[in-house]
């Protein structure tokens, strides 16, 4: 039934309904976790075979991976990393397990040291920040007291009218976040044209950087997904501009959510300046971790090629997708029935990616805090936003990577009794 065209009887008497079906979940003592996107048991022993590696057995030719030195990473690690992040290896500095990590220290950087004397100031500095978007970018943004400016994004990418208006005429823009492909939370992957004006944008600012969050750019899932990513680095040196993008990846979502490998790509200022900015820092990252990845992903770990990487990353990730697939598959296909003729909530049908947005008749707020009285743990409703101000109260992030598939269903069907209630709460106040 369409809500909208229910009077207000027929809205009271199937709130009744709702809130007794309610009430026998609420009997159940649920506790499901669909609060952000973890990987599942079954994705993360995928790697394990990279817990047996004998250490005798990985020696690099580069490096004495037991002792200190090589800033940089591994060659090896270098070059996989750079088909993740479409640069050229000499491109890429390896970091640890974590790339919001790496992101939090060039923000650092620019803070502290800068370049060529450009430093960042404390206080009034702004970031452009498409919504919605990834709440930790957001976190971290506030962390450091940099102002966000929300921008919508599109099916294309970010709003790039808006983005070039405020990057050419506000010298306190400094950065711009994205993540390029399925992005977090949307699923969209920036269109080519969009790339392009990137690449071509003028910022008043000097020291003005996009933060290129490629978090996903090995993760579809969909069967046969012909989704490609055009390479902003090319896009960047072909406009004389290639100092303006710094990337950032990991495997946090290949191997081991808490033990894999990070690594930022820059060219130029950037890496130079970087390069020397780790070297007060640390001797080096961990190198056994890094041939454990090298070895995992190539034929030979003494010689290893581009597309001996990118074949064996695209056969592993085929395994994930195969996981993740199904479930991606159920959320859809169940709220797909249950509002084929009710307009309350709209979903995205992302084709990688951990996320389906849903957005709801500005209802957020209540329907996850009525999902969390039932046992469903779901992201806070506005976190997708600077501040945490949805404008429209309207968008949940579902997380379906985590659950196994009988807990999901059960997670769903949860998520939609709730939408339900506090869609016809909002509907009787008006």
């Amino acid at each position: 039934m369409n809500y909208f065209e229910l009077s207000t009887r027929e809205l009271d008497r199937e709130l009744e309904f709702l809130q007794k079906k309610f009430t026998e979940f609420q009997s159940k003592e649920i506790n499901l976790d669909m609060s952000r996107g973890k990987p599942c048991a079954e994705q993360l022993i995928l790697a394990n075979e990279m817990l047996s590696y004998n250490i005798n057995n990985l020696n690099f030719v580069d490096s004495d991976i037991l002792n200190y030195g090589c800033l940089e990473g591994l060659y090896g690690a270098r070059m996989m990393m750079s088909v993740l992040m479409d640069c050229e290896p000499q491109d890429v500095i390896i970091g640890g397990n974590s790339s919001l990590c790496l992101m939090s220290d060039v923000i650092e950087f620019f803070f502290t040291i800068g370049i060529n004397g450009e430093k960042w100031e404390f206080g009034n500095t702004k970031f452009l920040a498409p919504v919605p978007g990834y709440d930790r970018h957001f976190q971290l943004s506030e962390h450091f007291g940099i102002e966000l400016i929300p921008v919508s994004m599109q099916n294309d990418g970010p709003d790039m009218n808006l983005i070039e208006d405020l990057v050419e005429n506000d010298e306190n823009i400094k950065g711009l976040w994205c993540v390029p492909k399925f992005s977090n939370p949307s699923g969209i992957t920036y269109s080519e044209n969009t790339i392009k004006r990137l690449a071509r944008l003028k910022p008043k600012s000097k020291n003005f950087r996009i933060f290129w969050d490629n978090a996903y750019s090995v993760h579809s899932f969909a069967k046969n997904c012909d989704i490609n990513l055009a390479n902003i680095f090319d896009a960047c040196i072909s406009n004389h501009n290639q100092n303006l993008v710094i990337s950032f990846c990991s495997t946090s979502k290949m191997t081991f959510a808490g033990g894999g490998i990070a690594a930022i790509g820059c060219k130029d200022l950037n890496f130079k300046n970087l390069l020397r900015h780790y070297s007060f820092k640390t001797i080096g990252f961990d190198k056994i971790n890094q041939a454990r990845h090298v070895a995992f992903f190539s034929d030979n770990q003494k010689k290893f090629t581009k597309q001996i990487f990118l074949e064996k990353i695209n056969k592993h990730m085929s395994l994930h997708a195969d996981i993740l697939r199904p479930k991606f598959e159920l959320v859809l296909e169940v709220l797909d029935k249950k509002f084929a003729d009710n307009p309350i909530i709209s979903c995205s049908s992302p084709k990688g990616g951990y996320f389906i947005i849903a957005n709801t008749f500005g209802s957020a707020k209540r329907t996850v805090d009525l999902c969390s009285q039932l046992g469903l743990n779901l992201t806070a409703a506005g976190v997708m936003f600077p501040y945490k101000n949805d404008p429209r109260d309207s968008t949940i992030r579902i997380a379906p990577s985590y659950p196994p598939l009988e807990e999901l269903a059960m997670a769903i069907e949860i998520f939609s009794l709730c939408v339900r209630i506090s869609c016809i709460e909002k509907l009787l106040k008006k």
